[in-house]
């Protein structure tokens, strides 16, 4: 991809990953800049290169070194069959951290209820090496056909007796007027890399910095920190009422009978616990938002 040595070339997924993974860069400290109609974002990074790559091909380009490492879904290194070294599980979810799931789908009024009702029918998927090898390992003969998208639409069209399509919650799937009838596998996005980039010690070392920086902004989501002022009669109630990773930090306020106390807590806890520190006679309470936890 015409770059220098000394780089580490990126892959990023390109498609309905990629805002999520940009942000995420963004919040581990890194700025990735897409320009209209180019493949190479820029990056405030002089010893990274960036290339968008969609997922799906991204664990062949970085099995081939083409790419050093990259960001992908777990189903589409299996999909491909990919040699890689898998560095990082990484759910972007800011909520629910729930990841997606491919699942085998029928119409709801469908007679199958089990992979093996699907014998001898046709099954729609993008996913077709993942399913073929599924269902050959559990000796049901099916025929599996590649599709190019609108998946769900084949089972209306009379096109497929079943697709294997992937999912969160399921609702766009009922919506449909279809059912789920098994779970085939669960995927998230990955970090990976290259098998000779990782034996080599400086992208190896690159690599990682990346590594523990995206997992740092991941465990930061959700995650806030808060801080107020304590009078000393009231320390001991209030830091025994806080969550914290070690324990709250407390320092006395200058010249005062007062403590300024901080700890890290989730958005959930947060709302909960701020009336009953107020209550106990904290003030000045402060909410703030985290980028990062390691």
């Amino acid at each position: 991809m015409g770059v220098r040595e000394g780089i580490l070339k990126l892959g990023i997924p390109k498609g309905s990953l990629e805002k999520a993974t940009i942000d995420l860069f963004r919040q581990a400290g890194w700025r990735i800049t897409v320009r209209e109609r180019s493949y190479f974002p820029s990056i405030d990074d002089d010893e990274i290169s960036c290339a968008l790559v969609r997922a799906q091909e991204m664990p062949r380009f970085v099995e081939m070194g083409i790419l050093d490492a990259g960001i992908t879904g777990k189903d589409w290194i299996m999909e491909n069959g990919s040699d890689v070294e898998i560095i990082q599980d990484l759910i972007y979810s800011k909520t629910t951290k729930r990841p997606a799931r491919w699942v085998l789908v029928v119409a709801k009024d469908s007679p199958i209820n089990s992979p093996e009702g699907c014998r001898g029918k046709k099954v729609y998927t993008e996913l077709v090496n993942f399913t073929r090898r599924y269902f050959q390992k559990l000796g049901i003969p099916v025929d599996v056909e590649f599709s190019w998208g609108a998946t769900e639409a084949k089972i209306a069209e009379g096109l497929a007796d079943a697709i294997v399509e992937v999912t969160e919650t399921g609702s766009t799937i009922r919506a449909n007027g279809l059912r789920i009838v098994e779970e085939l596998m669960i995927t998230y996005p990955q970090l990976i890399a290259n098998r000779n980039a990782w034996r080599d010690p400086w992208k190896r070392e690159k690599i990682g910095c990346i590594s523990l920086m995206l997992k740092s902004a991941l465990n930061a989501h959700g995650m806030v920190g808060i801080k107020m002022n304590v009078p000393r009669d009231k320390l001991e109630a209030i830091t025994q009422l806080l969550p914290s990773i070690t324990a709250p930090t407390v320092a006395p306020l200058y010249q005062s009978d007062w403590y300024s106390v901080e700890t890290i807590t989730t958005e959930k806890e947060v709302r909960i616990l701020v009336p009953k520190l107020q209550k106990l006679g904290a003030v000045g309470i402060i909410e703030y938002p985290l980028n990062k936890v390691i």
